[in-house]
């Protein structure tokens, strides 16, 4: 599963973008608040009782049926099916509930936004594979983010996704093609333009397990990105003030964070709690002097991104912007650290000598 993390990750940033155009696709039926056919509500009601009992697969299977016997036209039919697939990291469910949902689009942004996302979710099929299967799904990616180009030439988001499937396909050339062309038609989502721009220059970065390129305002005011923290080691850590694990796991934290103090390392703490007040009085009782930020519940943009569900959560992003996931608690992760922050000191003395190089060689 760690192979195919960063891909599933991106995978779901990029379908909240997606998501946008997905919303309004099924626009042809009149049925949006579900099953008109007896015989399709029934179905219905049967599929959230078993979705409600924990029988997701049951539950997805009914949904399905339930849109076939309304004529293939309930588009609240395939949008349950559809999320119960996504939140189960069912690629194939994902695939087969866009199929069932192409024909309801009746414009060329409507179809464009679900072959956007019918070819994030065939990228994400594809990254869990091996082999020929492997190779021929990610084959399918690409027609299907093509086709969106096709239809909607401004879907920007899809050059990137583009990008990263070629990449995976080790067509070098190709894959930055497509980035350089998200950068000029995309002048706008930040995090994904630095995200491109170090593909361009690093395409090998494109099949990594790259943390996603969120972005936070911290609580002294700091607004940091992920890509803006290119070159440094960060360490993410999921808490809450409610969870008894978190408050022990609390001054190993606050050792790190002093331990490497000065050093190109960056501490994060992402807090899951509601209360705001009850939060920053606790950071502040404590002297968590590092970087804080709240997300608020498991279903905060953070949790969703690194798909956190429990707590505590830590995650260490290498100077390359390449994720791993740790816990605090494993003692060996000074060392991992040490290691990880070598290697920081070591990249930027590499950019340092080729900005000399670079500059000699402007002179001559």
């Amino acid at each position: 599963m760690r192979a195919i993390w960063g891909a599933t990750r991106l995978g779901l940033a990029m379908l909240l973008v997606a998501s946008r155009l997905i919303a309004a696709a099924p626009s042809q039926p009149p049925n949006q608040g579900g099953p008109t056919d007896e015989k399709a509500r029934k179905t219905f009601a049967e599929a959230e009782q078993w979705q409600k009992g924990g029988y997701k697969a049951i539950a997805f299977d009914m949904f399905r049926k339930a849109n076939q016997q309304d004529g293939g036209r309930c588009a609240l039919c395939l949008r349950r099916a559809y999320s119960i697939a996504e939140h189960s990291d069912d690629f194939k469910g994902e695939e087969t509930v866009l199929r069932d949902w192409l024909p309801l689009a009746d414009t060329d942004q409507a179809k464009a936004g679900l072959r956007l996302q019918l070819g994030i979710a065939l990228q994400r099929e594809g990254l869990a594979e091996s082999g020929g299967k492997r190779e021929k799904l990610l084959r399918a990616s690409c027609d299907e983010l093509k086709s969106a180009l096709t239809l909607d030439p401004m879907l920007a988001i899809a050059h990137f996704g583009l990008g990263v499937t070629l990449a995976h396909l080790n067509e070098d050339d190709a894959a930055r093609a497509e980035f350089k062309e998200f950068l000029a038609r995309n002048p706008g989502n930040p995090e994904y333009r630095q995200r491109a721009a170090r593909y361009v220059d690093r395409i090998e970065l494109a099949r990594a397990q790259m943390a996603p390129p969120f972005a936070v305002t911290t609580l002294d005011g700091q607004h940091i990105s992920m890509d803006n923290l290119a070159g440094k080691v960060v360490l993410i850590d999921f808490w809450a003030t409610w969870c008894g694990p978190c408050r022990e796991a609390l001054p190993h934290i606050r050792d790190i964070a002093r331990k490497f103090q000065g050093q190109p390392f960056v501490v994060l703490s992402v807090s899951m709690d509601d209360d705001a007040a009850r939060w920053k009085d606790f950071v502040a009782h404590n002297e968590m002097t590092w970087l804080q930020y709240r997300d608020g519940r498991f279903t905060g943009p953070m949790a969703k991104m690194f798909g956190v569900n429990a707590i505590p959560s830590t995650f260490s992003i290498d100077a390359d912007g390449v994720l791993e996931d740790q816990h605090v608690g494993d003692a060996s992760i000074d060392g991992k650290l040490k290691k990880m922050l070598a290697h920081a000191v070591e990249l930027e003395k590499s950019k340092a000598a080729q900005t000399s190089a670079d500059a000699a060689r402007a002179e001559q």
